[in-house]
């Protein structure tokens, strides 16, 4: 991004009384700051290994911008292959957020496992917008992608999707998506998982504990339900911790930070999965924040969750 002014980070606005016009700007503010150099002390450098460029994905009725990570092409014989694992990944934040945000992890992966990586820039939660559109969007890329697979470079029989936080809600539908339809992923990542949207999703000890503090979380919480599932919506259709039938599913890799309103989210999703038959490996980070993995620059575990991320995927994603 090119920066002739300084970008600084807007504050946080009072979600619990947030007018769409008001959020609409809230947002614009806050993802030019996150897609700002000024970010990078907070989100971590990219790795110089990968290269990063932006494309559009031509899906049914509309163009979505995806941001690409592949392993660097100078001096590096793995540029010429048509084979690379895919990754699917979709950021975090709902109403706000940027696949820029995620540079650091999804860079890292690229260059070291080594593989494509494809971040959805789906469309944010907003009045007008809620959670189908953002669960079609990762849903459509991932398949757009495997069927396209020659013209990406990738081995589709070696694909796996991941996302944090909102994002994480937008992967395992998909991944249940992806069984429905009959493709075979090797792994699913889940990082910070918000899993439950129902009138359920507050009645876990960790959201009583962590509500506000250390950040406001409640009141974003509201405000995604709120946008996300307006009403005559069927809540649990965007669910996962409640869909009838988690068997069959790719392997998951849960991380739950600890100090996060919805720590017991993954927690009881990892039950679900486990109790379905489906292999399950449920990381916590004792101490760290809701969105760890996206901050490496002042939560020092993000470090050792990207590596067991990178070493999870290796294996699942071995030829």
């Amino acid at each position: 991004m090119s920066e002739t002014t300084a970008v600084t980070r807007p504050p946080e606005p009072d979600f619990e009384a947030i007018t769409t016009e008001e959020l609409i700007a809230y947002r614009e503010a806050e993802n030019r700051f996150r897609a700002s150099s000024a970010a990078r002390a907070i989100t971590g450098e990219p790795d110089p290994g990968a290269a990063i460029e932006w494309q559009d994905v031509a899906l049914p009725g509309r163009d979505l911008p995806v941001r690409v990570y592949r392993p660097a092409s100078i001096g590096c014989e793995v540029a010429a292959r048509t084979d690379l694992p895919l990754v699917v990944h979709i950021h975090g934040g709902s109403f706000v957020g940027t696949a820029v945000q995620c540079d650091w992890t999804n860079s890292h992966l690229a260059a070291q496992l080594p593989a494509l990586v494809v971040s959805v820039e789906h469309r944010l939660i907003a009045p007008d917008s809620p959670l189908k559109n953002a669960a079609d969007d990762g849903w459509d890329v991932l398949r757009h992608v495997v069927r396209h697979s020659a013209q990406w470079g990738v081995d589709p029989a070696r694909t796996a999707v991941f996302g944090e936080s909102f994002g994480a809600l937008i992967s395992a539908l998909t991944a249940i998506r992806a069984r429905e339809a009959g493709l075979r992923l090797k792994a699913q990542v889940l990082v910070n998982p918000a899993v439950d949207v129902t009138e359920t999703m507050y009645d876990y000890p960790s959201i009583a504990q962590y509500a506000y503090s250390p950040t406001r979380a409640m009141p974003q919480l509201r405000l995604l339900q709120r946008l996300a599932v307006p009403p005559g919506t069927d809540a649990r259709a965007f669910s996962p911790l409640y869909a009838d039938d988690l068997n069959g599913l790719a392997p998951a890799l849960l991380v739950v930070p600890t100090q996060d309103a919805v720590a017991d989210h993954g927690r009881r999703y990892a039950e679900r999965l486990r109790a379905a038959g489906t292999f399950v490996r449920l990381t916590e980070y004792p101490g760290a924040k809701h969105a760890f993995l996206a901050m490496p620059g002042v939560e020092p575990q993000a470090e050792t969750a990207r590596a067991e991320i990178r070493e999870f995927l290796r294996a699942a994603l071995a030829a």
